[in-house]
């Protein structure tokens, strides 16, 4: 068996993430970092360090005429990701994109249709979904160890860096409705949302915001995302009619916590309103297990799908679909707040959508 080739692959943007991902590609067998590119290329020359061997350029064209380069990872600010994703394709290259897919659904439905139309992978950097932690949790979520879904709840707040093109929302939302559909099963999805925000210091966009997520199954699912407390939160609880798992990502020594505890109600599900309020309610009080999880960075598990599904010619886990879920709950999202709160449908027709590859 002849060895595969290693896929040549170029890292745009050298800001806040970039370095991360030209850390982990570099550190990822089947890839090989041929370039770092950025407008600043003193600030990519520092980023690369003791990379020698990769080069630096400020022009992407240079970069997408290399027939070394096979693959594109992008990590520019949103307003950009539609021209710099698009030019990527258009030049043959596999992309990667970090969330959001893009600034509109539409811009990132135009990215899945170009990938699929041209059999690439685009697929999105939803770095939490490839945690230990949350591939545990899809498998006891899918596999039905939980029993049903009853409902979600998700908290992330701290003191974070109040950014000046998107409100909290669109800022840290990304990684809890990439989370939920990562792990829920593929016949419950999002069927509407509510949002509410508020700007306590006048930064002119939420700075503390709330999601409740109707979804097709009754089920509801909640976020509270707040880039204004000193205290730093993690956590996410997921209610199941058999089981109730916790996982605060912030707890090294027990980030997952399955209890076997829960309430039922017993007698008929058809009783009626009399009938229901004098049915016995039942309290189940069991064992609690922490399930043992490897300790690996989510990123490197990140670059090495992304060259998988290169590689096999198959679509990836986070692929263009998955973030053009999340858009889609994020536009309804925005349209909830700027409307007093109401609830939004979610448009189906992108929650069911096909793989791009």
């Amino acid at each position: 068996m002849t060895e595969q080739k290693s896929i040549g692959i170029a890292v745009v943007g050298a800001g806040y993430w970039g370095p991360n991902l030209v850390r982990n590609a570099a550190a990822t067998p089947a890839l090989r970092l041929e370039y770092l590119c950025d407008l600043d290329t003193e600030r990519a020359r520092t980023v690369l360090g003791a990379y020698s061997t990769v080069r630096v350029s400020g022009s992407l064209d240079e970069v997408l005429a290399d027939p070394a380069v096979d693959a594109v990872a992008v990590a520019t600010p949103a307003a950009t990701h539609l021209p710099v994703a698009m030019a990527a394709l258009r030049a043959g290259k596999h992309v990667l994109v970090e969330k959001p897919l893009a600034a509109t659904v539409s811009d990132g439905r135009a990215l899945v249709d170009e990938a699929q139309a041209r059999g690439l992978v685009l697929m999105l950097d939803h770095t939490y979904c490839y945690t230990p932690a949350v591939q545990r949790l899809r498998e006891l979520v899918r596999g039905g160890e939980i029993g049903s879904v009853q409902y979600l709840d998700s908290v992330r707040i701290n003191l974070g860096l109040v950014q000046p093109d998107v409100d909290v929302l669109w800022d840290l939302a990304p990684h809890d409705l990439s989370i939920f559909l990562s792990i829920l099963p593929d016949d419950i999805v999002p069927v509407s949302v509510a949002a509410h925000g508020s700007d306590p210091i006048g930064a002119g966009r939420a700075c503390v915001g709330h999601l409740t997520l109707e979804l097709s199954n009754g089920a509801m699912a909640h976020v509270h995302v707040n880039w204004l407390s000193p205290t730093k939160i993690r956590t996410m609880v997921i209610g199941g009619s058999e089981r109730t798992v916790v996982w605060d990502d912030l707890n090294l020594l027990q980030r997952l916590a399955v209890h076997d505890r829960g309430v039922e109600r017993k007698g008929a599900i058809d009783l009626g309103p009399e009938e229901r309020t004098r049915a016995i309610i039942s309290y189940r009080t069991g064992d609690m297990v922490a399930p043992a999880l490897p300790e690996r960075e989510a990123l490197r598990a990140v670059m090495a799908e992304f060259a998988a599904s290169i590689g096999e010619r198959r679509a990836p886990l986070t692929d263009g679909w998955a973030g053009l879920r999340v858009l889609t709950i994020l536009e309804a999202a925005s349209k909830s707040l700027a409307s007093g709160g109401v609830f939004v449908d979610v448009e189906q027709e992108h929650m069911v959508g096909g793989a791009v590859a």
